[in-house]
């Protein structure tokens, strides 16, 4: 498994080269229009080549992807982790009820018990 891993991050490395390779040009891309640009008297604007922005892009969904995804499995983190308290709960319950009273009962099934 280990090698299908590195097989597909180097295949994946491979692409992601070749396409910065080949769109090296430079892009500019502005905040906003020229007509608001005019109108507020200020235009930010920044040069880069496309392949950076492309892989920023990219970047940035993944991330948003990533971030959506933890926040829609909210509720089933908090249900688990309600889950798991109960469950320690009743574990200690178990143990405290299943521990045999000192002076009831046979001494021999205590021992055998205590195991």
């Amino acid at each position: 498994m280990r090698y299908i891993r590195y097989t597909v991050l180097i295949a994946m490395a491979i692409v992601l080269i070749t396409v910065a390779m080949a769109n090296r040009a430079p892009l500019t891309i502005y905040l906003l229009p020229d007509e608001l640009t005019g109108l507020l008297g200020f235009s930010w604007q920044i040069t880069l080549p496309v392949f950076t922005i492309l892989l920023v892009a990219v970047g940035a969904g993944v991330l948003l992807g990533f971030v959506w995804e933890w926040v829609r499995e909210h509720k089933h983190r908090a249900e688990a982790s309600t889950e798991r308290r109960r469950r320690v709960e009743l574990e200690q319950e178990v143990k405290t009820v299943a521990k045999p009273k000192a002076g009831n009962g046979d001494d021999v099934l205590a021992i055998l018990d205590g195991r």
